[in-house]
């Protein structure tokens, strides 16, 4: 009788910005070319600073095609029901995830710490959530773990017997941790932002399930600092996606 593994309980989500091509300039040249046709590719040598006015504009007046021309490819660890939640964005990303076929899936598992609130209060379309008491916190990390730990042995267990991976994993909850790179340009992510965050200055309100905010904000961060006019445009008009 095989011994079962230890999980690994975690709340958290990570984010790795592991490969970019985004710049301001990226806007500039590409909203110029309508009018500069080939000499658009000087405002590649440019301050765009000095054109941070364009930016807005674009923006605020939702001019997008300019803010397709770069890449940002991200390494995301989170549970798998956070994946299930960004395959739902198609235009403008790619995906590439972790393969239960052809790896054996390792005894990570999604429990929520107290930061993340437990209950939902109001009707279906009117509802918020609010902070759980101790006795639920503790309900929920007793009965995940106990839930956890019986489908691991149960999937090892599969494996033991000689059943393919790809069949075995059918033991697995969506509380697993899974991890994939996404490649995306700034619009997308603007629009991708714009329905999995809450923010303060949005036009348009929107009520995203925590866990894939949580990633949203590691995500924006990164590209906070690669494009700092068009993020700054971005916030300036609402957080709607030109």
């Amino acid at each position: 009788m095989t011994t079962p593994e230890p999980l690994t309980l975690r709340s958290d989500v990570t984010v790795e910005l592991v490969k970019s091509s985004a710049s301001d300039s990226d806007v500039l040249f590409a909203a110029r070319v309508s009018t500069l046709g080939e000499q658009s590719l000087d405002e590649l040598q440019k301050d765009p600073e000095r054109s941070k006015g364009l930016i807005n504009y674009l923006v605020r007046d939702r001019h997008g095609s300019p803010f397709e021309h770069n890449s940002m490819t991200f390494l995301i660890s989170a549970p798998i029901f956070v994946f299930r939640e960004f395959m739902r964005h198609r235009v403008g990303w790619s995906y590439n995830e972790e393969s239960g076929r052809y790896r054996e899936l390792q005894p990570v598992f999604y429990v929520p710490d107290t930061s993340r609130k437990l209950v939902q209060e109001g009707r279906p379309g009117k509802y918020v959530f609010v902070e759980g008491s101790p006795a639920q916190y503790d309900a929920v990390r007793d009965t995940l773990t106990e839930s956890y730990e019986q489908a691991y042995s149960a999937y090892q267990k599969l494996l033991a017997e000689g059943v393919a991976r790809e069949v075995a994993r059918a033991a697995l909850p969506v509380g697993l941790y899974s991890s994939m790179y996404a490649t995306c340009n700034a619009r997308s992510l603007m629009h991708f932002l714009g329905l999995r965050t809450q923010h303060e200055l949005a036009k348009v309100p929107s009520f995203p399930q925590r866990e894939i905010e949580m990633v949203g904000e590691k995500m924006e961060a990164e590209w906070a600092r690669l494009m700092p006019l068009t993020y700054a445009a971005f916030n300036a008009n609402g957080r709607v996606a030109p």
